[in-house]
């Protein structure tokens, strides 16, 4: 089946650029383009597509509210956020706000091809040490740590643990290897932590352990 995208940027030669390179996939229909974010959160809600390549910085609304926006909403779309080489404070805001991953604006076509076949299939897009490379970088200025959460209450030791380790930038081969488990059990528990903590997918996860100082 087709992937629709719904491409969000404010500059229309970037914009153009990625139609042409994502068209020439047969299995990728570019459905619109939004130039703003207030445009994206409206074309999201009317479009329906199963990925939004989303800018940052943009005017009316940036990239950062409309991706809060579009999952507040319930949106099934998921969300690819577009950043610049160095990885600045609006990636880790874009993740919290429930992206499912980022992507620098000079991927290689390749890598962005790779990148929304991934989210589309319900997979996050960040490697695990990229991840952790991320969040370390702005672990010093984040909030004190986020009050208990009842949802904790339900996971058992072992989850925990998992918990733990996925936040730390653990790969499910690492983990298993960690815990001594298979990685097919290391995945059935990502997935428990991905229901009791109602959270979107591993970035999130990550994100939830370091704002809780579980990792």
């Amino acid at each position: 089946m087709s992937i629709s995208v719904l491409l969000v940027d404010d500059q229309p030669l970037l914009s153009l650029g990625f139609r042409l390179m994502l068209e020439s996939q047969p299995d990728i229909t570019v459905v619109g383009e939004a130039g703003d974010g207030a445009q994206a959160v409206r074309m999201t809600r009317a479009l329906r597509p199963d990925v939004v390549l989303m800018d940052v910085r943009m005017p009316v609304l940036d990239g950062i509210e409309a991706t809060r926006t579009i999952v507040a909403a319930g949106s099934p779309a998921r969300i690819l956020v577009l950043t610049t080489f160095d990885l600045d404070e609006y990636v880790y805001a874009a993740l919290r706000a429930g992206a499912s991953g980022f992507l620098l604006k000079d991927a290689l076509p390749a890598d962005l091809i790779s990148a929304i076949h991934a989210v589309a299939g319900g997979h996050a897009v960040v490697a695990p040490a990229v991840t952790r490379r991320l969040l370390d970088a702005f672990l010093p200025h984040l909030p004190v740590p986020r009050a208990a959460d009842d949802r904790l209450e339900r996971l058992t030791e072992r989850e925990r643990e998992v918990l733990a380790l996925v936040g730390r930038g653990r790969s499910n081969s690492e983990i298993a290897g960690d815990l001594h488990l298979s990685e097919a059990t290391v995945k059935a528990h990502v997935g428990r932590l991905l229901g009791k903590l109602q959270l979107r997918d591993r970035v999130q996860i990550v994100v939830y352990a370091h704002e809780h100082r579980l990792h």
